[in-house]
C-alpha cells in the first residue's frame, strides 16, 4: 500500500486570511421548521403569540397574517451559519454594533448567510491575535435580507498556535 499525504486537522481561518472587501458566502443553507420555532421559543420564554398561535397570529398585518418565526432564532442561526468561515477559531466575540431585522421569517423558510470584512487590526493588548469587524447579512431563499449586522471578533494569527495541532497523535498503524 502507497503512503499518502495526511491532511492535518484544521478547520478556520486565522487573521492574516482576511483583507478588506473580501465576501465570504457560507456555503451551508438551513430550512427553519416548526419544531424549530416552537422548542426555540419554548426555550427562551418568549410569551408573543405571533411565534406560535397562527389564529392570534392571522390578525397581524406586519406578517401576513402568518406565524412570524422569533427573531432571536433568525440572528442566531445566521450567526451560526457564518461561524465556520468568520469565527471558528475566534478567541474572543467582542460584540455586535447593531441588529437590523429587515423582513419577516417564517416557519419553511431556507436561510443563508454571508460576510464581509469591512476592518481588520492588530490587538494593541493581545500580540497574538486581530480584530476582524464584518458585516453579515441572512438572507432568505428568494434573496431577500432577514437580517444585518456588524460585529466585531478577535482572531488569532497563524503564529500564535491557537487552534492549531489539537488532534491527538497515536503510536499505532494503519492496518
Amino acid at each position: 500500500m502507497s503512503e499518502g499525504t495526511t491532511h492535518p486537522a484544521v478547520i478556520g481561518r486565522f487573521f492574516e486570511e482576511f483583507t478588506v472587501g473580501d465576501v465570504f458566502q457560507h456555503g451551508i443553507g438551513r430550512t427553519i421548521s416548526e419544531a424549530d420555532s416552537t422548542w426555540f421559543t419554548q426555550l427562551t420564554g418568549n410569551t408573543n403569540q405571533n411565534h406560535f398561535n397562527a389564529h392570534f397570529a392571522a390578525s397581524n398585518p406586519i406578517t401576513g397574517g402568518r406565524v412570524i418565526v422569533n427573531s432571536g432564532l433568525t440572528v442566531a442561526l445566521v450567526l451560526g451559519l457564518s461561524v465556520l468561515d468568520m469565527s471558528q477559531n475566534a478567541i474572543a466575540n467582542l460584540g455586535w454594533s447593531r441588529i437590523e431585522l429587515r423582513h419577516p421569517v417564517y416557519i419553511g423558510d431556507t436561510l443563508y448567510a454571508e460576510s464581509k470584512v469591512v476592518e481588520t487590526r492588530r490587538s494593541k493588548s493581545r500580540e497574538y491575535a486581530g480584530i476582524i469587524t464584518m458585516h453579515t447579512r441572512g438572507l432568505n431563499q428568494d434573496g431577500k435580507i432577514v437580517v444585518w449586522w456588524e460585529r466585531a471578533v478577535m482572531i488569532p494569527t497563524r503564529a500564535s498556535g491557537i487552534a492549531q495541532n489539537y488532534f491527538p497523535v497515536t503510536t499505532e498503524e494503519w492496518e
